[in-house]
């Protein structure tokens, strides 16, 4: 009886928007717009806040990033500037860290040089070397494809060995096999014994914070890793500037010192111990400690935060959807005046005619919410394609955005259908 009932009231809803489809269809827009936006919205949304946490997490959540800094020019009493500048995170601070800090699982001091790369007579590329020591592989996300990564030997006979990424790989080797040829950097060669996988993300600011990436200057190809050993040896700390006549020289041993803990409970309290080391080594300000933890945990709130934001803002197309929608009620209300009436002297309830104009308004909703979902869904593939934008359409978007479509469609038809039922029978018969 209740299937029957249902069916009969789903079909008179059906002819009755259909009697007016050029009106139903132009109604439901509103609906079909709000619901495509915050499925969109969102979706390109949570892309960008997983984009941003995926770089973090490649950071390593339990790892500690200490970063050196340039500290701001001093100035000698005559106004000029010092010509030997010294500053930044020593090979000291990490055997400092190495020997002092028990929780310290592992200490890895990088070195970073720009450079430039060539095989044979084949064109230069710019690269970035990256001077360590064989346990990087514990605190970045590189992953050996061929070959080996660099060795206990290498490090201590200071060899001119190298381990190229893929993107080295594919455009200065071209066809040939890289393992076991000679790349010349800086005047020297280096015997390639390795290629790995380069980390996919890059440097990001904003409102996630400031995360460094392995390669973040313009120009640069990709990384060549050597010995720090090697690194020290053959490439001078000093780096010489010449501005308005005058020679400055700048010295700076290490750009970072990444520290690996057990467990993520041990990351702030060490953060706060390598900080308090570091202050009594260093005199000035030159060194920068980056907690990929706290950054994880302030993208999860800034994503929350965005998400609420974006979802509120296309919920304001639902809104006004919702409002023409009782606007295009309530004009069929009073066109309907005489039908209400005649129904009312053949004994159908006011709920009757409350279900009536409820399931016209409903069938209006939920249309333009599955084709409002369909455009939504597709909207981000676009995105994706044309703008290289990172999406991701969630469940919980699309039952979100198919319920408040719903819920709009209870709400803004209540009050005509209403309305409608609290018609006087007589007066209704009586209206042309």
């Amino acid at each position: 009886m209740f299937l029957f009932r249902l069916k009969h009231i789903i079909r008179l809803g059906v002819k009755s928007l259909w009697m007016h489809r050029l009106r139903s269809t132009l109604t439901t827009l509103g609906i079909v717009f709000g619901v495509c936006s915050v499925i969109a919205m969102l979706a390109i949304g949570e892309g960008a806040s997983r984009e941003a946490q995926d770089a973090i997490v490649q950071l390593g959540s339990t790892n500690l990033i200490i970063e050196t800094v340039k500290p701001p020019e001093e100035k000698t009493d005559t106004g000029n500037r010092q010509g030997m500048k010294e500053y930044g995170l020593t090979y000291d601070d990490a055997e400092s860290i190495r020997n002092t800090i028990p929780d310290a699982q592992v200490v890895v001091p990088i070195r970073e040089i720009d450079q430039k790369a060539r095989y044979l007579t084949r064109p230069e590329v710019a690269i970035k070397i990256i001077g360590t020591i064989p346990w990087y592989t514990e605190i970045s996300p590189i992953r050996v494809i061929r070959g080996r990564f660099l060795s206990s030997v290498d490090l201590q006979y200071r060899l001119a060995v190298c381990v190229i990424d893929d993107h080295i790989a594919r455009k200065l080797f071209a066809f040939d096999d890289p393992l076991g040829l000679d790349v010349k950097i800086h005047g020297s060669y280096y015997r390639v014994v390795g290629i790995v996988s380069k980390a996919r993300h890059s440097e990001m600011t904003g409102a996630f914070g400031t995360i460094p990436a392995p390669v973040s200057q313009s120009g640069v190809v990709g990384n060549v890793y050597i010995p720090l050993t090697t690194a020290r040896c053959r490439f001078p700390e000093l780096d010489y500037r010449f501005s308005g006549g005058n020679r400055s020289a700048e010295k700076v041993e290490l750009q970072k010192i990444t520290v690996k803990v057990d467990s993520s409970e041990q990351v702030l309290p060490l953060r706060d111990i390598l900080d308090a080391l570091l202050a009594r080594l260093h005199k000035k300000q030159d060194y920068n400690i980056v907690v990929p933890l706290e950054l994880l945990r302030q993208a999860a709130r800034t994503r929350r935060i965005f998400s609420i934001v974006l979802g509120s803002i296309a919920a304001i197309s639902l809104l006004v959807g919702g409002i023409g929608i009782m606007n295009i009620m309530l004009a069929t209300v009073s066109e309907r005046t005489r039908e209400i009436g005649i129904r009312r002297a053949l004994g159908a309830r006011k709920r009757d005619i409350i279900v009536q104009f409820l399931s016209e308004t409903l069938l209006l909703t939920l249309a333009g919410g599955v084709i409002g979902i369909i455009l939504g869904s597709l909207i981000p593939s676009l995105v994706t394609y044309f703008g290289n934008m990172p999406t991701v359409i969630t469940s919980a978007s699309l039952v979100l955005a198919f319920g408040i479509s719903a819920a709009v469609g209870i709400t803004f038809g209540l009050y005509p259908a209403y309305r409608a039922a609290n018609m006087d029978p007589i007066e209704s018969l009586r209206h042309e």
